[in-house]
């Protein structure tokens, strides 16, 4: 199925305001296929990998079926982890910024329940939660899931990893039976068969399907760099590489625009390509860069999309890209004709994880990328300007040349030679470029204190079980189902080989990289999630029939934690 643009969809045209502000043109395939059945109220289960753009796939739908005049809880979004829930907050708060009167609050463990039950006296129509804290709240009677009109179950396998199984259940039986249940995994287990078959009602089946890529030529690598430092890391490697032809991705038309400008200025041959170029503005653009006559060419994924170029050398993403499959498209831009080509991406501290979603999606390892030292800058440009010159026809300047030592002997032909380096060069920043300065990796392991794990017994398990030592685990954090640690990023990689499927007290072990990177503040509340008695077995009836919503506009705030 053909990825539409977003302005084609039957979508609100302040939601499409709020997507155009973004930056973002062509809807992701699971997009595509996925915002128009839950639109029509139908029950959807959704195969799909992190970074694949689902969030909007299922928030995009479910903020157009909210009643604006109901001040019920109508849709709540389960997700395994706090980081989870705060950028599907984000995410739908950015939605929402020209939709009066809906309003969201995130719930989850570690903050003072007090500032969420306060929250949720301002009545939100959606909320994003853990399950674990969701049911807190149930026994609290702060929240009620009588009226619920959509429940989504977010990276449903990593839920049943961390072993909510039975917090899922107890809310989807305790929840609306006419409701419309949305459930996505990346995987397809028993387990979520068992959820599909006990809590869904015919949902439609979406799977997107990812391809290893086979792309020996391609020499694949990241670095990890704050924000602010992108821009001379980029300069840096540009002149180190003597790129001749070079393509640069940023994921909105907004950053497109605001780094060509940047490059320019630092005296760049170099052109923007997005979508609202003009196509007579666009063919020029494409023609300067099929000839040469560019040196960079920075794009949005979607407007590159045709470009044929066989001689480009480097791929630079400078954004990383917001769906895996944009990564393959975007590398697969060289290494083409049986040339060598380079793919480097820059990541921010809390994009580590979506780096490692990035391998897991493809099948690939990407190495960490030597940034270049300012010597090695300096020695290519005067390299690359000497020879120049010895390629150039200077003979018919030899008699000026020759004039002028005759006239001043106390200047040699190297003096010269210095002098007209020295002018060629330009401005270079002589200041190192650092890296960022953490090298921790957070992990999350299944094990929490209902397996009467302290912080002394989880070293344990993970010195027995790797070989690293106990001051390599720092950042211990404890919960009653799962655990957080940090741990080198050199260390991460055979970390996870050993510890992975290991076993403990007859369990296996589960641990992943988790997808925000460590913060300097931890959780202020270690209380946890728990489950509270039985309710009233309750599964989900057939029942064809879905209530559509009426869109009433009414001015309200917007609340968000």
């Amino acid at each position: 199925m053909k990825n539409i643009k977003f302005n084609e969809m039957n979508i609100s045209n302040e939601i499409k305001r709020a997507i155009e502000e973004k930056g973002y043109e062509e809807a992701t395939s699971i997009q595509t296929r996925t915002i128009e059945p839950i639109l029509n109220g139908l029950d959807l289960l959704g195969l799909a990998q992190t970074g694949t753009g689902k969030t909007a796939a299922f928030a995009i739908p479910i903020i157009e079926r909210v009643d604006k005049e109901d001040y019920s809880i109508q849709t709540i979004i389960l997700c395994p982890t706090r980081e989870l829930v705060l950028q599907t907050c984000e995410e739908i708060a950015t939605l929402i910024k020209y939709k009066e009167g809906i309003r969201i609050a995130a719930i989850y463990g570690g903050q003072q329940i007090e500032k969420q039950i306060f929250l949720l006296k301002k009545k939100p129509q959606i909320i994003v939660g853990t399950p674990g804290r969701i049911m807190d709240h149930l026994r609290r009677r702060t929240i009620r899931l009588n009226n619920i009109k959509t429940i989504v179950l977010d990276e449903a396998d990593e839920m049943l990893n961390m072993g909510f199984r039975e917090d899922l259940d107890v809310i989807l039986k305790d929840a609306n039976v006419d409701r419309q249940t949305i459930l996505f995994s990346a995987t397809m287990s028993k387990d979520i068969k068992s959820i599909a078959k006990t809590y869904q009602n015919n949902p439609v089946f979406i799977e997107v399907e990812h391809k290893a890529i086979n792309m020996p030529k391609i020499k694949q690598y990241y670095i990890e760099i704050n924000e602010s430092k992108k821009i001379e890391l980029l300069d840096r490697i540009v002149s180190s590489l003597d790129t001749k032809l070079g393509l640069v991705f940023c994921n909105t038309k907004k950053r497109v625009d605001d780094l060509t400008t940047a490059l320019q200025l630092r005296g760049y041959s170099v052109l923007a390509l997005h979508g609202a170029l003009r196509q007579s503005a666009r063919d020029s653009v494409l023609k300067k860069f099929r000839t040469n006559k560019l040196q960079l060419l920075v794009a949005t994924d979607v407007a590159a999309r045709g470009i044929d170029v066989n001689d480009i050398e480097v791929v630079f993403n400078y954004d990383v890209p917001i769906d895996n499959e944009y990564y393959i498209h975007r590398i697969g831009r060289t290494g083409r004709a049986g040339k060598e080509g380079i793919s480097i991406t820059f990541i921010t501290s809390r994009e580590y994880g979506r780096l490692k979603h990035i391998e897991k999606y493809t099948n690939t390892k990407i190495e960490k990328f030597v940034i270049p030292s300012v010597d090695h800058v300096i020695s290519t440009k005067i390299n690359k300007l000497l020879s120049g010159a010895l390629s150039s026809n200077i003979s018919e300047y030899t008699k000026y040349v020759e004039d002028f030592l005759e006239q001043n002997d106390d200047i040699t032909i190297s003096d010269i030679a210095y002098y007209l380096i020295d002018t060629q060069m330009g401005n270079i920043n002589k200041e190192e470029i650092d890296t960022i300065n953490s090298n921790d990796v957070r992990m999350f392991i299944n094990f929490g204190k209902m397996d009467k794990i302290n912080k002394s017994k989880l070293e344990n398990i993970i010195i027995e079980n790797a070989s690293i030592t106990k001051k390599d685990i720092t950042n211990i954090e404890l919960f009653d189902k799962f655990s957080f640690f940090n741990i080198p990023l050199e260390l991460s990689e055979e970390v996870l080989k050993n510890l992975n499927n290991a076993v403990y007290n007859n369990r296996k072990i589960a641990l992943e990289i988790s997808t925000g990177r460590p913060s300097k503040k931890t959780y202020q509340n270690k209380n946890n999630d728990r489950s509270f008695g039985s309710r009233r077995n309750r599964t989900h009836k057939d029942n064809d029939k879905r209530k559509k919503l009426p869109k009433i506009d009414i001015k309200n705030n917007v609340d968000m934690i």
